[in-house]
This record gives structure tokens, sequence and C-alpha cells, in this order.
């Protein structure tokens, strides 16, 4: 099974929603739709199942086009935000709804219900009502539902996102096992940078209908093809300065008080004006290495997230924000310094396009359980 989708426009009332997208999706791949809200994730999504025609281009499933033809004859499935169950059939009921409608045989029906209860974990459920369960087992009854048609693409239009913190996170960590045995094709939209980085898989970022960069979510996210793709993935998104290079000496905002000899990767650039990014993550009150750049701020927020410590501060070159580890109290207006390493900084030219980016030597390579180190 292959989804691709060829020079995909879709415009109403003269506003375009999605420009001119391409990508093709393979058999057995998990990926990741992320982008802020409104940038055309679920747009693509209908568009995808069916629910609404492209204004232009075609979707081919397996070298078939299928752009005219409707919802009911695709082989797709789709998972909402909201918990779509029937209330008055039971969760057997409800999950074995879509082979009914097909003229399944019982013994296969009552197979498949069994089988995909037990993978999502609400087999002890399977006589009780919609309403009698816990939000997130209503959530698994309703991707069990879609995923018992084994159809060849599935898609998730940010089913968790109104399921607290732990029950989200065991769900991805289920959804990533589930998928590793499918062979279908599943989508899955996304509003946050994290949530991509836990399900792995392919990442494509979305931005004002146009799918930005697409790649396996590591290339994605260590290597942002642009600004605007740094910044959206990342939360809090990356930090950008303007920079100076200046024959041997990199100076933010032309600060001489804020310099910095040039490494390895930038001394081919020619001097002149750039933008510099850097991850608030990779920010310290603390110097860390023999290249960190030291930076003279004051704190107006320091906002406690769980076991992290968020610093917004003002500079002399912007507000810069940073992500510490820990829990940490400061006092507003207090100056401090603060340090980042210049090995870790992004350049792009002043048109926000990617020139430099940190190496990251064993990134791509070194994961564990699937899921990797993001330095």
């Amino acid at each position: 099974m292959s989804l691709t989708l060829s020079n995909i426009s879709y415009i109403v009332d003269g506003e375009k929603y999605i420009d001119d997208i391409n990508i093709t999706f393979t058999a057995g791949s998990f990926n990741v739709l992320l982008g802020r809200t409104l940038a055309g994730k679920t747009s693509l999504m209908r568009l995808i199942a069916g629910l609404d025609k492209p204004s232009s281009g075609s979707i081919f499933m397996d070298g078939v086009d299928v752009t005219n033809i409707p919802v009911q004859k695709r082989n797709i499935a789709m998972v909402y935000q909201q918990f779509i169950n029937y209330p008055n059939l039971t969760v057997f009921e409800n999950i074995a709804s879509p082979l009914r409608i097909a003229g399944f045989d019982r013994k296969i029906i009552n197979d498949r219900v069994k089988e995909i209860a037990q993978m999502l974990h609400i087999e002890p459920f399977l006589e009780r009502r919609p309403l009698e369960l816990s939000g997130g087992q209503q959530q698994r009854t309703a991707m069990a539902r879609a995923l018992i048609k084994k159809g060849g693409v599935i898609l998730f239009d940010e089913p968790l996102v109104n399921l607290d913190y732990k029950l989200r996170e065991q769900l991805r960590i289920e959804l990533r096992e589930l998928f590793k045995t499918q062979n279908t094709i599943a989508i899955y939209a996304s509003t946050e940078p994290n949530e991509a980085l836990a399900l792995g898989g392919s990442t494509t970022l979305m931005h004002e209908g146009k799918a930005i960069q697409n790649g396996p979510v590591e290339e994605v996210y260590y290597f942002p093809n642009s600004i605007v793709a740094a910044e959206l993935f990342g939360e809090p998104p990356i930090n950008i300065l303007a920079l100076t290079i200046n024959d041997c000496l990199g100076h933010i905002n032309d600060s001489t008080a804020v310099n910095f000899q040039k490494m390895i990767g930038m001394r081919d650039l020619s001097n002149g004006q750039y933008k510099l990014g850097i991850r608030p993550h990779h920010i310290s009150t603390v110097q860390q290495s023999d290249d960190d750049i030291a930076m003279d701020v004051s704190i107006d927020v320091a906002e406690i997230s769980g076991s992290e410590t968020f610093l917004h501060m003002t500079s002399a070159v912007g507000s810069i924000v940073a992500q510490l580890p820990g829990v940490h109290s400061f006092h507003t207006d207090t100056p401090i310094k603060i340090f980042f390493p210049v090995s870790k900084l992004y350049i792009f030219d002043l048109s926000g396009n990617m020139i430099h980016s940190p190496q990251y030597l064993n990134s791509l390579t070194n994961s564990h359980h699937n899921r990797i180190n993001y330095g």
C-alpha cells in the first residue's frame, strides 16, 4: 500500500487551506503531521479520507487515482479528538460495527474484536457501554473500531488531546508499539513537538497550508531547513538573534561585548548579516564548556513546569527563553549570566533558510527503543 498526494491544493471561498502539497506515504509507516492550530492538518486529512475534494491535484492509493472516489469506497479509517462511539451499543458492538456493515462472518467478527480489544487493553470492558468507561477507555474503543477494519490508511486527528498527561503518554507508547506490527499507513496530526518526538517515524511540518519539510523525525528535528521549521519543531521555540560575521569573529547584534570565534563549520561563510538560532535547552546558567558564549540578561519570569524551569529573559540583544532541568527559584529583574555553546548554534540567512547546523555526529544512529536523545 502506498499513498501519494500530488500537487494537492484546497481553496474555499478564495481562501487557500492547502497549498500544493506533494508527499508519498509508504506501507507500514507511522507519519506525524506537526503544525500549529489552523496549519492545515485536519484539512489535509479530510482530503485523504475523501470527506472533501481537492481544488487541484490528485490522490493515489497504490498507484490508482482515488481523487473522485467517495469516502465510503476508500480503504481508510479515521479517529477524531472526540470520543466518537455509539452510546447505545456495547463496546463489543461498537468495535464490531464496521465488520457487521461489511457483512463479515460472525466467527471472524468475534475473533477480530477480541484480538484488537486485547491489543488495546479493553477486553474486560466489552460488555459495557461507552458512557460507563473512562475517557482513555472510550478513546481506545474508538481506536479499536478504526483498527479492526485493517484499512490501508488510518488517520488520527489529535486523538489524545482531551486526555490527561499520563494517559496520553501511555497511549503514545501503545500506538508506537501497535503499529510496528501493522502494514498500514498511519497518519497522526499533532500540535505538540514533544508528541512528534515521542511517536517517532516520519514528520511533516505544516505551516499555513504548506508542507514545509518532510522526513524522518530525527532528521527534521536536527536539521530544520528554515527558521519557521526550527520554530515549529521545538517547545519552547528556538531563540533567534541577529548575527554579524566579520573576519574570524561572530558578533551577536553587532555587539562587541557578545562575540565568539567562528567554529569550523562557519569558516566558509562570507562576512555579513545572518540569523543565529539557539535552542532553549542548550542554554545554561553555568558555563558548561570552553566554547560557551556568555551573555548578560535580566530575568522577567521563572516558570516552573513539572521538573523543568523556563526562564524568560531580556538582554541587550532581545528576548531569550531558556529551558533548565530541575526546579529553580529566581527573582524577577535579577541580572545573571547565561551560557550557550558555539557548537550548538544554527545559522540562517536573512531569508530564513538554514545554512549551518550543529554537527550531531551520532544522532541519527544512536537510538533507544525507537526514541533518540535530542541534544
